[in-house]
Order: structure tokens, then C-alpha cells, then sequence
């Protein structure tokens, strides 16, 4: 489940992270581990809301708040994943196909070490981008595979989707192919 907002409660006892969850489900009674920049702490899951009402396990798809016990709020934030502990890894680089936009919607050419800022889940982050197989430059409305070094790791899956803009602009899109090994 990527993190979307982060709150205190019962007196800084209890963490509500809230979300939508991508996969699987979670019930009261679950370890999950807050993946983010690095490996996170391992929580319990205290309870489970949807729309404020309590219920006793989340599947797929649904947006809720999941309370955490005994947990410092400053440890999450906006941008981590909570997941299985163990289930999903981080990386600050990723081999990817990218699309950009046309001139029109407001993309422009992307050059060998430009730097992007990417969107994924709900991550915000900056990375410097290589242009795969000798090309030094890529044109709106054309793709490429590229790689990218990310500012800092984060919770990333083969075959992931990512936005990113470019200039301050909306630039394209594109699918995480290869992580490293």
C-alpha cells in the first residue's frame, strides 16, 4: 500500500497511515514493514478504517487507514510502500522504456543527463537520465530505453509505471523493465 498521508493519534501512541491498498489484503494482527529509502521497521497493524468505520481486513483496491502501534510518525512518510516484510526492495536505479508527450501537450527533448522529476506510486523524486544504445537525444512523441539514477531508493516492481516532468512541465511516461541484481 503506498503511502498517501501520515497522523498521529491517541496522543502520539498510534500512527494512521492512509492509502490505497494495491495487492493482497491486511488484516488486524499483521506485520507489515514500512518500506521507504531504506529497510524500515517492522509494525503491527492495530486496526483497520474505511471511511472511519473499523473493520477487520482490507483487500485490494480498497483506500484506507491503517493503524500502527508503537511506531514514531516521523518514521513514514508520503512516497513509502507498506508491504509483506521481506516482499518488495528499493533501488536508486532502474533500466526503463520511456514515451514522451508531444510539443503540443507540453514535452521537450530529453538529453543525456538532464534531470527528471519522477513520479511513482505516490514518490516524488529526482533522477539523471542515460540514454540506452548510443543515442544522445530523444524527441517528443518518441521512446526510448533509458536508465536513471534516482536521488534516493524507493519501492520499486518490474513492469511498474511512472510519470515524470521535465522543465517543469509534464513530460511523458514510462514502465520500469530491469532492476539491478
Amino acid at each position: 500500500m503506498p503511502v498517501e498521508d501520515v497522523f498521529r493519534r491517541h496522543q502520539g501512541r498510534t500512527v494512521l497511515v492512509t492509502g490505497r491498498i494495491e495487492r493482497g489484503r491486511v488484516r488486524i494482527g499483521n506485520e507489515v514493514e514500512v518500506v521507504g529509502p531504506s529497510r524500515g521497521p517492522i509494525a503491527v497493524v492495530d486496526g483497520i478504517e474505511d471511511g472511519r468505520v473499523r473493520i477487520d481486513e482490507a483487500s485490494a483496491d480498497m483506500n484506507v487507514g491503517v493503524l500502527l502501534r508503537g511506531l514514531a510518525a516521523d518514521v513514514v512518510e508520503r512516497g513509502q510502500v507498506l508491504a509483506t516484510p521481506g516482499s518488495i526492495d528499493t533501488y536508486a536505479a532502474v533500466t526503463a522504456d520511456i514515451t514522451l508527450l508531444s510539443e503540443e501537450q507540453g514535452s521537450t527533448d530529453v538529453v543525456v543527463g538532464d534531470r527528471l522529476c519522477f513520479y511513482t506510486r505516490t514518490a516524488v523524486l529526482w533522477g539523471t537520465v542515460t540514454v540506452l544504445h548510443g543515442t544522445d537525444v530523444v524527441r517528443p512523441l518518441h521512446g526510448a530505453g533509458v536508465t536513471v539514477a534516482l536521488e534516493a531508493p524507493v519501492a520499486l516492481e518490474e513492469g511498474q509505471a511512472f510519470a515524470f516532468r521535465h522543465r517543469g512541465r509534464a513530460a511523458g511516461s514510462g514502465i520500469v523493465t530491469q532492476l539491478p541484481r
